[in-house]
């Protein structure tokens, strides 16, 4: 600060934009661009079966949200069968290994419905999820694909490429 000539000298080293976050701006472009491409539009989802005989589930062994899903469907849906792919759900590492899961599914054909999941989590945590790579993977899936990624106020890229989104599956009464 230069007092005699009322100047003020500030140093940075790191800009953000105001407002969102370099993350929230990234996922902001990618949803306008893939939306652009119809990859959201409801006319490509396609239908999920009412009572499938075989589950597709892409997700971390260790995950409280494939726990969840074990526990609902036991009680639910007792006589369908559970495949599990393990895949990182978070890292580097996370959005490909969900994207050879969700392939693997699709070109195997042995489920009739693949669900994507993982808990809850920073922006951070969830950037697997809005990684365009695995979007499109999703949308080119030849089996429906529901994802169950995050909390109800999580959104991702992954949730609107989806087929449907189905959250907090201890209080959903339709499933």
């Amino acid at each position: 600060m230069y007092e005699d000539r009322g100047e003020l000298q500030i140093s940075a080293e790191y800009i953000e934009p105001k407002g969102a976050g370099s993350l929230q701006v990234a996922f902001e472009q990618l949803k306008a661009k893939l939306e652009a491409e119809g990859l959201f539009a409801a006319e490509r989802k396609k239908a999920i079966p009412t009572l499938p005989a075989r589950i597709g589930v892409v997700t971390s062994p260790q995950a409280a949200a494939l726990r969840d899903i074990l526990n609902i469907l036991q009680r639910r849906h007792h006589t369908v069968n559970v495949l599990i792919y393990p895949a990182q759900v978070q890292g580097d590492a996370a959005a490909s290994e969900v994207a050879a899961g969700v392939r693997y599914f699709s070109s195997q054909g042995h489920v009739d419905v693949i669900i994507v999941a993982r808990g809850g989590g920073s922006a951070e945590d969830l950037a697997a999820f809005n990684h365009e790579g695995l979007a499109r993977v999703v949308a080119a899936s030849e089996i429906p694909v529901i994802s169950a990624v995050g909390h109800e106020t999580d959104f991702t890229i992954l949730d609107f490429v989806a087929d449907l989104r189905r959250l907090r599956l201890r209080r959903r009464r339709n499933w």
